[in-house]
């Protein structure tokens, strides 16, 4: 039986709204300045950044518009991964970090929620690396933010 789809939730608010996505980057970033391959990265990343990156998060996958009408945008973003020279080990690490830290504040484990989720990370991450590794940008500056949802499953588990 196929779901109704005006009833299916956007991924944002099966992970249960801006709080989660808060509390994730939160934790996260905690653990990210005690990792010996990340620290170095982030070690000199604004206060703010952790919720800049709650608010992308939660944005692209279906929650308020917080990080692109007052915090900054697509274009915006991306620039700030330019000549970073981020690493496949970087990105593992990174990934590995959050993955985990999602698994410890309990963000839903359902199969179609969390391989939506994981593709994000996945996509996200591996371009982050690509940009970290140019100097320049070659993107329309107003490039939409990317919006992500539950992909082939198209809903969240319901048993």
């Amino acid at each position: 039986m196929t779901p109704n789809t005006s009833s299916i939730p956007t991924l944002f608010d099966w992970a249960g709204g801006m709080p989660v996505f808060e509390k994730l980057t939160r934790l996260f970033y905690q653990k990210v300045l005690k990792d010996p391959v990340l620290e170095p990265v982030f070690k000199h990343m604004s206060p703010d950044h952790q919720l800049h990156v709650a608010h992308f998060l939660a944005e692209v996958l279906g929650g308020p518009e917080w990080y692109s009408t007052s915090e900054g945008s697509h274009f915006k973003m991306i620039q700030k991964h330019l000549a970073k020279h981020l690493t496949e080990q970087h990105r593992q690490r990174w990934v590995s970090l959050l993955l985990e830290t999602a698994d410890e504040i309990k963000l839903p484990d359902d199969p179609e929620f969390r391989s939506a989720f994981v593709a994000y990370i996945e996509w996200g991450t591996r371009i982050a690396v690509i940009n970290s590794n140019s100097d320049d940008l070659q993107m329309n500056p107003d490039e939409p933010m990317p919006k992500w949802g539950w992909g082939v499953p198209g809903g969240p588990y319901l048993g």
